[in-house]
């Protein structure tokens, strides 16, 4: 399916999703947020190192690549639970879930476009936070959809997949990742 792909995100639709769990998500959510902190400051030291690497050497090395990327994935599948996509207690590790996600490991990175990346994540970054708040007004219409209906509606529920979609491939550029350009394109 996603096979010549280097990267894919999707999150499969489910039938029903809880009216009371949307009151408590967030709070279940704080042991995953915990470890998430240690672990970000791990992938943070991992990721300023593989830069310096790219930098040299126009490789990631595949350990640091491997933390920087599960820690992505880890927060990905957090953010799918509390964002109200799914109901599905997310597991702490690797552990299956309903969401698919996967990034082919580049073997070379260019190192002229790690210096230029901070300059381009520049606009992308407005652009995120342009689209982070249509996300916040399709979350808060998401709440209340759950809440009387038991469900997201199927345009929204994609819109919120999407915009997920984007906004990861935002965060793997800047985290050098891959050097695919994302863009401003939600597509």
């Amino acid at each position: 399916m996603h096979s010549d792909d280097t990267f894919w995100f999707d999150v499969p639709r489910p039938q029903r999703l809880s009216r009371l769990l949307i009151f408590v998500k967030w709070l279940l959510v704080l042991p995953h947020l915990l470890i998430l902190w240690a672990y970000g400051i791990l992938a943070s030291i991992a990721g300023f190192v593989g830069w310096w690497a790219v930098l040299f050497t126009g490789s990631y090395p595949a350990g640091l690549w491997n933390i920087v990327y599960g820690y992505v994935r880890w927060t990905t599948r957090v953010g799918v639970y509390n964002s109200l996509l799914r109901d599905e207690y997310p597991p702490f590790g690797e552990e299956p879930y309903p969401m698919q996600m996967h990034l082919e490991r580049p073997e070379r990175q260019s190192r002229l476009l790690l210096i230029g990346r901070m300059f381009l994540m520049i606009p992308l970054s407005f652009w995120l936070a342009v689209v982070g708040l249509w996300a916040a007004i399709l979350l808060f219409i998401s709440f209340f959809a759950i809440l009387i209906t038991g469900n997201i509606p199927v345009d929204i529920f994609r819109s919120l997949v999407g915009i997920y979609r984007y906004s990861l491939r935002v965060n793997l550029y800047s985290y050098v990742l891959t050097d695919e350009w994302p863009g401003f394109r939600m597509s």
